[in-house]
């Protein structure tokens, strides 16, 4: 698949690694950053959807992402295990949860900028699974040296693989059977980022305590990203 990554924030919060380990499958072992797991918030907005080799379709190729996501590793290479991810195109949530065995909801969802402003809105729809809300405002600022590896922007920003065990995640967290896909792009372009507004329960719909302080943020400049097919490991 081909697509392009847009209006995106990321928002990380130290936590525990005992609080998230339950929310990771037994093969699973959780990146940690001195000594600290990282829980992150993640929206963005998805445009160009579209598989290699094909265009894109009108009205079935973007849609905004709102996810919910930690780190983690299996047999030393890092990669991003979410937890949740909120998606609008019904057809991508779909694709995601039946080809990929991501855990995508559906939602509802919004995210506009004004002038140098984002602002973003969303509330999942997805049957039977737990509600959740969002709002936040902020403001991208000056761009930010390349993260240097061993840095924390590095850790938290430059994945390029993701985990997953499924598409419902009670039952992932109890599976041996695990998937992982590569993503293809180039370093991020991460800026500073200053928050005017975060009213969310994203966090609090996985059963996980509210984040204590504010995020680590940083806002992140366009680009385009190629996903390889999810393979078994």
């Amino acid at each position: 698949m081909r697509q392009r990554w847009s209006q995106l924030l990321f928002a990380h919060w130290p936590v525990a690694p005992d609080v998230l380990r339950p929310y990771l499958p037994p093969r699973l072992e959780l990146d940690l950053y001195d000594g600290q797991a990282w829980l992150g918030v993640v929206p963005f907005t998805m445009s160009g959807i579209r598989p290699l080799g094909l265009p894109a379709v009108p009205g079935l190729s973007n849609m905004h992402e709102l996810n919910v996501r930690t780190y983690a590793r299996l047999n030393g290479i890092p990669g991003v295990w979410f937890l949740s991810l909120d998606a609008t195109l019904a057809l991508g949530v779909w694709a995601a949860r039946t080809l990929f065995h991501l855990p995508y909801l559906h939602a509802r969802m919004s995210l506009d900028r004004t002038g140098n402003t984002l602002r973003a809105h969303a509330e999942r729809t997805h049957r039977g699974a737990a509600s959740a809300r969002f709002a936040a405002v902020w403001t991208p600022g000056a761009p930010l040296p390349p993260a240097a590896p061993g840095s924390l922007a590095h850790f938290l920003t430059e994945r390029y693989y993701l985990y997953t065990a499924g598409p419902d995640l009670a039952r992932a967290i109890r599976s041996d059977t695990l998937w992982r896909g590569k993503v293809y792009h180039q370093p991020w372009a991460l800026r500073e980022a200053t928050l005017s507004i975060w009213e969310s329960t994203l966090v609090e719909s996985h059963g996980l305590p509210t984040p204590t302080g504010p995020p680590v943020l940083y806002a992140a400049d366009s680009l385009e990203v190629r996903i390889q097919e999810f393979c078994r490991v």
